[in-house]
């Protein structure tokens, strides 16, 4: 009987290493890959600021997990895990229901012989007052959708309104990427919605309030590259905040400790992740606070060798002579993804498994169609700052790079093509 791995969570991550040990191993024979998720579909996370403004339309970005397991020699589970039985070496699968409540898939176990555990992360609140209740997070599709509806929301009521209040306000709670890339998205969708007749609200009426605890924009990288967009973001009209926490989120706005209220009729909470509860003392797997598993680094659990653990989920050793973890971002995902692929062929050769060692390979930061920054990290030029148009291919080539794994070279030129074709007969942003 061949060896049953079994991959919990389709991100970009867990769907990458599904279709590439799809290709390889299950093509073969060598092994049962199982992808189990929620979801039917998947989206690439970065995307989801540009839907929340409704610059992509996510049915049309989007990758059917049954098509993908045909495709690819895997297996898919509908359903999302709910419990796990180390001694049985099973999962537990909840029941997945309708629009109408009604039982789809029933509940059930998936028996393995080696687990990924692939969930990606959610957004930290902090416990902040108000912010679960009153904020929009962008951890899935779905929520980013809701956040579209009620901006077009404003938009329409002020179009069919005589007497319309012309302001809409955003108030964005951390000024990460997520943060920073929304900001700069929606002042762009604030040029396109005028630009169709919906006019009462002016791109200069729409206030748009970026506001960071830390001293600055984009924390996690050099301020060489927070400084010019910091710059950026003032010059298209966003106020940006630094210095200020969020003490409580109301319905009408923020109140920051220092005791200054911010007026919002919409409100983003883009400020710290954390991982699922469901992984806190998960049978008894090491955790940290904030719920990650801790992983060795062969990602493997501290606690047992055949569960593995990887991306934003994951707690792994950075291995620089500190106690810092691999940073949550996309690329740490697809390099442990295609180290994996490395370690299980290894694994059932009964070898060694490889360590992961995290390269930096830079970053880059997208404001929509106004410009672009970051930095490319190489053994050959060292970091290399990039500005304008030349980071802004950079960093669409992020996307189709996380396509060629996917789909692969041709499929994703054809899709490439599809886009273009697209530009000239869809709208510019998704007014529905």
């Amino acid at each position: 009987m061949s060896h049953r791995i079994v991959i919990v969570g389709g991100g970009a991550g867990g769907l990458e290493l599904a279709t590439r040990l799809g290709r390889t191993l299950g093509k073969k024979g060598l092994a049962k890959i199982v992808l189990a998720d929620a979801n039917l579909t998947h989206i690439w996370k970065p995307l989801l600021h540009e839907v929340a403004a409704g610059s992509l339309n996510s049915t049309e970005n989007e990758l059917n997990y049954v098509a993908q397991a045909k495709w690819n020699h895997f297996e898919f589970q509908l359903g999302r895990m709910s419990g796990l039985d180390r001694k049985r070496k099973v999962i537990q699968l909840a029941a997945t229901h309708d629009e109408d409540g009604r039982e789809l898939v029933p509940a059930r176990e998936l028996a393995y012989d080696s687990l990924v555990l692939a969930v990606g992360s959610t957004t930290n609140d902090f416990g902040t007052e108000g912010a679960a209740q009153h904020c929009i997070f962008l951890d899935t599709r779905e929520q980013a959708e809701r956040f579209h509806r009620k901006l077009l929301s404003h938009y329409l009521r002020a179009h069919a309104q005589q007497n319309a209040d012309d302001q809409i306000s955003v108030a964005i709670v951390g000024a990460g990427a997520t943060g920073v890339e929304l900001a700069a998205e929606l002042h762009h969708a604030a040029h396109e919605l005028a630009a169709y007749g919906l006019d009462r609200i002016q791109p200069e009426n729409m206030r748009i309030t970026l506001i960071e605890a830390g001293p600055r924009v984009l924390p996690a990288l050099p301020e060489r590259i927070s400084a010019p967009v910091h710059s950026t973001l003032e010059k298209l009209g966003v106020t940006v905040m630094t210095g200020a926490a969020v003490k409580e989120v109301t319905a009408e706005g923020l109140l920051t400790a220092q005791g200054e209220k911010i007026p919002a009729s919409l409100k983003v909470w883009a400020a710290g992740i954390r991982a699922p509860a469901l992984l806190k003392d998960l049978d008894g797997l090491e955790s940290n606070r904030i719920n990650q598993l801790v992983v060795r680094p062969t990602l493997q659990t501290t606690r047992d060798d055949d569960i593995f653990a990887f991306g934003d989920c994951a707690a792994c050793p950075l291995g620089d002579g500190t106690d810092r973890n691999v940073p949550p971002r996309a690329q740490a995902a697809h390099q442990q993804a295609s180290l994996l692929v490395k370690a299980f062929k290894l694994r059932l050769q009964g070898q060694p498994l490889p360590d992961y060692q995290y390269k930096d390979y830079g970053s880059l930061i997208s404001l929509s169609s106004f410009s672009a920054v970051g930095n490319l990290m190489g053994n050959l030029m060292g970091s290399v700052k990039l500005e304008g148009w030349l980071a802004r291919m950079f960093y669409i080539s992020l996307y189709r790079m996380h396509q060629m794994a996917l789909y692969g070279a041709f499929r994703t030129f054809l899709l490439m093509l599809s886009d273009r074709i697209g530009r000239s007969t869809d709208p510019r942003l998704k007014l529905h």
